[in-house]
């Protein structure tokens, strides 16, 4: 018998649908009378537990005891995936080793549909999440396949999508020196480049392919044009790739104007229509993950968009981990 039949139950889906099977679920094998560690089961399986990533772009992890942040580190090291500090402007702090928190944003607030660090030269190419403590209602983590989305847009939107092809976004945000708890995008350009001396925080912008400018203590960061999809090698598709939905008319204490928060690359406004489609299409097609105590979720992020639900009943604590 094959190690993964001997360690796992055979692959499952959260999908009531048996059209798609997205994410594939791995449970331990019930007829092993005793406890399966997940680091043991990953390092005995790595090769085909990339397979199944390839094949279906997320793997949930359900049923093995895996309790604390310290647990969570284990199974992410496991893997043999390499490090990717974190660098973006979410509200995170670092618990252990390779684990930060999830978005510390205040949990009422949704999050939406987002690949990790989009706006970024490099991006981490896999994600991994931990359900430390169970959400009473609410605060679902939902999943989208990138490809689907592009697809489904071009098909319905195919002008839309070439003026994205042509010109491709540009991001801009206004950040203050300090962290801000009460937004998403939380980290203040001190800690986000870390430093307080302007000119090194323009330097260390730069390599990113970042414009600052400063007003006062705070500082408009101006990111892009950049592309809005990418063709991914390994699957061979086309996919969606990009922080539209986390960006499209967001209020910031901090910005006077929500509607240019994101815009094409020459600095015309997007048309609402077709955003709202865009965005409506996501909850339409997404999987929300009900999060179990121990869940470890192991997501493709080239492949896969990722938001947060409005927590309803906490308590809920959620860890992330990042790979290249």
């Amino acid at each position: 018998m094959a190690q993964e039949q001997s360690l796992f139950s055979e692959v499952m889906s959260l999908q009531t649908s048996n059209e798609l099977v997205f994410p594939a679920v791995l449970k331990p094998n019930p007829n092993i009378f005793k406890p399966i560690q997940l680091p043991d089961a990953i390092k005995a399986n790595t090769k085909w537990i990339d397979s199944l990533l390839l094949q279906y772009s997320a793997v949930l992890f359900r049923g093995f005891p895996v309790s604390t942040a310290y647990d969570f580190n284990e199974v992410v090291e496991s893997t043999g995936y390499d490090d990717f500090p974190y660098g973006g402007a979410g509200a995170r702090t670092k618990v252990c080793g390779r684990v930060y928190t999830a978005n510390e944003s205040p949990p009422e607030q949704k999050i939406g549909f987002h690949h990790e660090l989009s706006h970024l030269n490099e991006s981490p190419s896999k994600l991994f999440f931990f359900c430390e403590v169970e959400p009473g209602s609410g605060g679902e983590t939902c999943i989208v396949l990138s490809q689907v989305i592009y697809d489904k847009m071009k098909q319905k939107h195919p002008k839309f999508i070439q003026r994205l092809e042509e010109k491709g976004l540009i991001y801009n945000r206004v950040m203050g020196k300090e962290f801000d708890s009460s937004s998403a995008i939380g980290r203040g350009w001190k800690e986000m480049f870390s430093t307080d001396d302007k000119k090194v925080a323009e330097e260390r912008a730069a390599k990113s392919g970042t414009k600052l400018e400063w007003k006062g203590d705070n500082v408009k960061v101006v990111v892009g044009p950049k592309p809005c999809f990418r063709y991914d090698e390994a699957r061979q598709q086309k996919t969606w790739f990009n922080g539209l939905a986390t960006s499209y008319g967001v209020k910031d204490q901090l910005n006077d104007d929500p509607s240019k928060i994101v815009v094409f690359g020459d600095g015309e406004p997007l048309p609402p229509e077709e955003v709202h489609d865009y965005l409506n299409m996501l909850d339409e097609e997404c999987v929300a993950l009900q999060w179990q105590r121990g869940d470890v979720l192991l997501i493709d992020n080239l492949a896969v968009l990722h938001s947060r639900r409005p927590l309803l009943t906490p308590p809920r604590r959620i860890l992330a981990s990042f790979c290249k």
